[in-house]
């Protein structure tokens, strides 16, 4: 409830649901906007939830989700015992830490770059030039990886020869698997992903850049001490995110790159949930490792939400 005074000076109680309807009323513009929104995640997040039952059943398909027999944990201690499950881990955390620490500060040091452009046309140039990549597909893409690093007639491969070297077998190797992923999607995706960085540099004060111009600082000192501080809320939520989403490692380039040679690399919980639950139909299983991996992430947004909160930082909630 809420207290409220009349013409008279004397307090009146006002229900806390009138008051909300009444704000609902007064913007039902703007909550018309968001409604579309709050539909497609409730029919396409929320109604397939129910499917997360497969994971404490054994699926039988003639009886349906709904009839099939309970069975608990067996389908998560039979991951946890598997001989597979560190070598999956191992495979999925490396790749992921690769990923994020080499893609994520990058986009926030060409953003801020970008922004001390003064030549507009050049500034436009080198944006339509990063943002190029992102429109290519995942399969073009490591199409492009396979034509360009092949082994007898990749220009990679002829570039090793012709300085004395041997050629290289990028994709059979193991060793090679992380590298040329986190490469790959470093070149696709910086440019995009500068985008937000760049709308949240637009909303620093100019007058800021300039008090500290006549104060003397150079564009190094605005950097850090203009920029940088302007953009550190987009930059903390943005870090949440992420690591909120540590172990959602893409599967469509990581299932394209692999190959029977460099799968000791490439086998991650992603590919391993396509191949357990499509390939062999062993769905109740694969829903007990997608769900597996969908309650780290949980954990790890919570964790490190609330770890910000906590220094007084700009947390989701």
């Amino acid at each position: 409830m809420e207290l409220l005074l009349n013409k008279e000076k004397q307090v009146v109680v006002v229900p806390r649901k009138t008051t909300r309807r009444k704000k609902i009323m007064r913007n039902w513009e703007l909550y018309l906007f968001v409604l579309p929104c709050l539909l497609w995640f409730i029919v396409f997040k929320y109604v397939p939830m129910y499917g997360i039952q497969l994971a404490f059943k054994q699926y039988i398909p003639t009886e349906g989700i709904w009839g099939s027999p309970w069975i608990g944990f067996q389908h998560f201690t039979r991951f946890f015992e598997s001989y597979q499950f560190w070598t999956l881990i191992k495979n999925t955390l490396s790749l992921s830490l690769w990923a994020f620490i080499f893609t994520f500060p990058v986009p926030i040091i060409v953003a801020l770059l970008l922004n001390q452009l003064t030549s507009e046309r050049y500034k436009k140039f080198v944006q339509t030039v990063i943002y190029a990549p992102h429109f290519i597909s995942t399969v073009v893409l490591v199409g492009i990886l396979f034509v360009f690093l092949s082994p007898t007639s990749g220009i990679v491969n002829h570039l090793i020869v012709l300085f004395g070297g041997e050629p290289i077998l990028f994709m059979a190797r193991p060793e090679w698997f992380k590298p040329l992923y986190v490469i790959s999607g470093l070149w696709q995706e910086t440019g995009w992903a500068t985008i937000i960085y760049l709308a949240a540099l637009a909303g620093v004060s100019p007058a800021l850049h300039e008090a500290a111009i006549m104060d003397g600082a150079n564009k190094w000192q605005r950097i850090w001490h203009v920029d940088i501080p302007g953009i550190r809320p987009t930059i903390v939520i943005l870090l949440i995110l992420a690591i909120g989403n540590i172990m959602n490692i893409g599967f469509e380039k990581a299932y394209l790159m692999q190959t029977d040679l460099n799968k000791s690399a490439s086998a991650i919980i992603p590919t391993y949930v396509y191949e357990i639950g499509l390939q062999r139909a062993q769905y109740s299983f694969a829903a007990a490792i997608g769900l597996f991996n969908s309650v780290i992430n949980l954990i790890m947004l919570l964790l490190v939400n609330r770890i910000v909160r906590k220094l007084g930082g700009n947390s989701l909630w």
